[in-house]
């Protein structure tokens, strides 16, 4: 079964929160960058739903990742560095307070994670791994940039993911 979404990523992630329930914030946090590290491009939307579960889709060139990749793991690290950074900034923990793990700030989280790159690296014979040092560490930038950025100028949304967050990982 193959989807087209005319928006991308953020039209793909709609039509999944559709089927999971109330969103956490109204705005879908997505951008698109292209990156000359990696010869290509990284495309992110997500949003924050009021469930448990964490739903992540990785493509690497339009073709799906079911076993996730370098792109997927960069996702998670520039994340966490993004929400850790502003709960920390804007001292929403205690100081001794470690931070908060990828899984609490996954909880709820609708993702999809497209890179297209003219070079694309795999592990296995699937091609169901993307695989690349680089591809980690641009996905990672990216994405701590963009969604820090967006927390920054989105105070009472940020509030209500981060009010959600830290709910949950009190509950863990």
């Amino acid at each position: 079964m193959r989807y087209r979404f005319p928006g991308g990523a953020r039209d793909f992630v709609a039509f999944l929160d559709a089927q999971e329930g109330a969103s956490v914030h109204p705005d879908i946090i997505g951008f698109e960058r292209e990156d000359p590290r990696i010869a290509g491009t990284v495309e992110v939307a997500l949003r924050w739903r009021d469930s448990p579960e964490e739903w992540l889709q990785g493509y690497a060139n339009s073709e799906p990742t079911p076993h996730g990749g370098t792109h997927m793991t960069g996702f998670r690290d520039g994340a966490a560095a993004a929400v850790n950074a502003h709960v920390r900034e804007r001292r929403l923990l205690a100081e001794a307070a470690p931070d908060l793990s990828i899984d609490q700030i996954g909880a709820g989280l609708t993702a999809v994670v497209s890179v297209k790159l003219d070079r694309p690296e795999f592990s296995g014979s699937t091609r169901g791994v993307l695989d690349g040092a680089a591809v980690r560490t641009s996905v990672a930038d990216a994405v701590r940039e963009h969604l820090g950025t967006w927390l920054e100028r989105h105070p009472e949304q940020a509030a209500a993911i981060i009010g959600r967050i830290i709910q949950g990982a009190r509950q863990d």
